[in-house]
C-alpha cells in the first residue's frame, strides 16, 4: 500500500480560491483503496475509521471546552454505517461536520462556531499510471482570540489526527 504524504492542495480542489484568506491550511495525499469509491464514501470511511485515541481526544475536548461556551462537536466517527451515501444531502450531519458540497470527486463538509471555521475536502485525484490517489485538504479560519488560543493546542494534534485516520482507514480496507 502508498503511503500517506503531506500535499500541495490540489489547484481544482473547492478550497482552492479561499487559500489565501486561511490562517492554517494543510493537505494528505492519500492511495484510492477502490477506484469506484466517491468522494463522499472516502470521506465517510475516513471519518468513521477514527482511531479510539483520537475519539477520546475528541471526548475529552468536548467536555473542556463546555467550560469556555464552545459546542460539544460529538465524535469525529459518528458516522451511520448503515445510511446509503447517495441518500446525504447538502446540510446534513457527517461525524462533527455539515456536508456543504458533494460531487463525484469532491466533497466538501465545515463546522462553524464562534471562535473559528473548519473546512474539509475530499478530492479524488487524476490517476498516476495505475495508481489513485485522493487529497484530503484542511483549512481553519480564525475568528477571534479564542480562535487563535485554540488553535496552537489543536494545531500540534491535527498533524497527527489526519494521518493517523487515514492509516486507519486504509488498514481497514486492506484487512
Amino acid at each position: 500500500m502508498h503511503r500517506i504524504e503531506l500535499a500541495e492542495v490540489p489547484a481544482d480542489c473547492a478550497l482552492y480560491p479561499r487559500l489565501s484568506t486561511a490562517d492554517f491550511h494543510d493537505c494528505y495525499r492519500f492511495p484510492v483503496p477502490d477506484p469506484r469509491l466517491s468522494a463522499l464514501e472516502l470521506l465517510i470511511g475516513v471519518l468513521a475509521a477514527s482511531p479510539a485515541w483520537i475519539e477520546w481526544m475528541m471526548w475529552l475536548r468536548n467536555k473542556s471546552v463546555r467550560l469556555i461556551g464552545l459546542k460539544d462537536l460529538g465524535a469525529l466517527g459518528a458516522v451511520d454505517p448503515a445510511r446509503p451515501p447517495g441518500s446525504y444531502r447538502p446540510g446534513d450531519r457527517i461525524g462533527i461536520f455539515t456536508l456543504v458540497e458533494m460531487l463525484e470527486d469532491e466533497a466538501v463538509v465545515c463546522d462553524r462556531d464562534r471562535h473559528l471555521d473548519v473546512w474539509l475536502s475530499v478530492r479524488k485525484l487524476p490517476p498516476d499510471r495505475d495508481r489513485h490517489w485522493a487529497a484530503v485538504t484542511t483549512m481553519v479560519r480564525k475568528k477571534n482570540r479564542l480562535g487563535r488560543t485554540y488553535m496552537l493546542v489543536v494545531k500540534p494534534m491535527h498533524k497527527m489526527i489526519v494521518p493517523a485516520s487515514l492509516r486507519s482507514y486504509l488498514a481497514r480496507k486492506a484487512g
